[in-house]
């Protein structure tokens, strides 16, 4: 059987957030990870200057991570078990959170030069 795309269901929003903080945990420089969890913690998350934000190697428009400003966005993917607020001041993806498929990995594919 194939498996479920998108099977907990998250809008496009919160695809695109999670995409995006997926990325920032690949990054040892942007993230931490914990050995014996699995949770990848996300050292800061990136804030849009003009009209694009830096998103590790990458530069992504503003509006496309406007998610990570949204409140809703991570209260969203915490409920779904994909993030966790163990750290007031940071964000931290579960294991779940950095293995799933949001079918948007692809778009990241080349960095940036800028």
């Amino acid at each position: 059987m194939v498996p479920k795309k998108n099977p907990l269901k998250l809008n496009k929003l919160q695809l695109r957030t999670l995409a995006l903080a997926q990325v920032l945990a690949r990054d040892p420089q942007a993230s931490r990870t914990d050995e014996t969890t699995g949770d990848v913690e996300l050292l800061s998350v990136p804030h849009p200057h003009g009209d694009h934000v830096h998103v590790g190697k990458f530069v992504v428009s503003a509006r496309e991570a406007s998610g990570f400003a949204n409140p809703a966005v991570w209260t969203a993917l915490k409920r779904k078990g994909l993030a966790n607020d163990a750290n007031p001041l940071t964000v931290t993806l579960t294991a779940d959170g950095v293995a799933y498929d949001t079918g948007l990995g692809d778009r990241f594919l080349s960095e940036s030069d800028h």
